[in-house]
């Protein structure tokens, strides 16, 4: 397997740059990459620490520093290695200034500075905290959107990531068999409520693995494939009855299932804006 170097430089957190290399690394197998992470690069000895590092393993440099002096120099000293450095945002940067008729500040990390957006975020996670695996049912009613689902269709970390990415107040209820849903759940009228499903076989498969992490031989019917299958079946029928939107997140990743989910609230918050306009 072949071995490279990437060197991921930033002169904020870094995760821009990480989650670019993370997107398009999925699209090269058999590659066995080293990455070297240099956040907070933002003076000449933080720089000439990541040209040091650059010289002993070389290896592509992406980087996203916005302050013209430092970025000209890495770059400089990229052509004298004869490496690959590339910027992720100039593109973007570039469009939205031709755009907007304006130029860019050149202010370092400029994307975590504290503003509404973000102490909106806290406040989504906050809420999803507190209102995980049906905890606090009397409060429903403030979400944005409420996951329903069977036992390990992620519906945790599915609402995590709304409330981290857009600032969305989700909470989830569980479908459990022999337990009756919260009744604020069936009267609902402000948020958004989304099913979520996945194949028996997968849910048993991951049952099981929880189970004997937990050390429990005895599985049960919580990994019993027919148990499983009643269980599915009776959500899915649930989430028909009610009219709501459901998802199979079986294939898909944390990322897919809550940006398919932003989709639908979007859709949904749009047309309802529609009605409350034209009424």
């Amino acid at each position: 397997m072949a071995e490279y170097n990437l060197h991921l430089v930033s002169d904020s957190t870094g995760e821009t740059t990480q989650g670019v290399v993370r997107a398009c690394m999925a699209q090269f197998e058999g590659v066995d990459v080293d990455q070297h992470l240099w956040p907070m690069v933002r003076t000449p000895d933080a720089l000439a620490r990541v040209i040091e590092g650059i010289r002993r393993h070389p290896g592509v440099v992406i980087f996203t520093l916005v302050n013209d002096t430092t970025r000209s120099a890495l770059q400089e000293e990229c052509r004298n290695f004869n490496l690959p450095c590339v910027s992720v945002i100039d593109p973007v940067i570039e469009a939205m200034a031709r755009y907007f008729h304006r130029k860019q500040s050149g202010r370092p990390g400029g994307q975590h500075l504290l503003s509404a957006e973000y102490f909106d975020r806290i406040e989504a996670m906050n809420f999803v905290l507190s209102h995980d695996d049906g905890q606090n049912a009397w409060s429903l009613e403030e979400a944005d959107i409420v996951l329903v689902g069977v036992s390990r269709t992620s519906k945790t970390p599915t609402s995590i990531y709304l409330a981290n990415h857009w600032g969305i107040k989700a909470a989830n209820v569980p479908v459990v068999p022999g337990i009756e849903l919260p009744a604020e759940l069936f009267r609902l009228k402000n948020p958004f409520c989304v099913g979520l499903t996945a194949a028996s076989e997968r849910l048993v498969q991951v049952r099981r693995n929880r189970l004997l992490m937990l050390r429990q031989e005895d599985l049960g019917e919580y990994a019993d494939i027919e148990a499983v299958e009643d269980e599915v079946l009776v959500a899915k029928r649930l989430f028909a009855e009610q009219g709501w939107p459901a998802i199979d997140v079986t294939r898909r990743s944390i990322e897919e299932t809550a940006t398919a989910i932003y989709q639908l609230y979007r859709k949904h918050r749009l047309a309802t804006d529609d009605e409350n306009g034209s009424a």
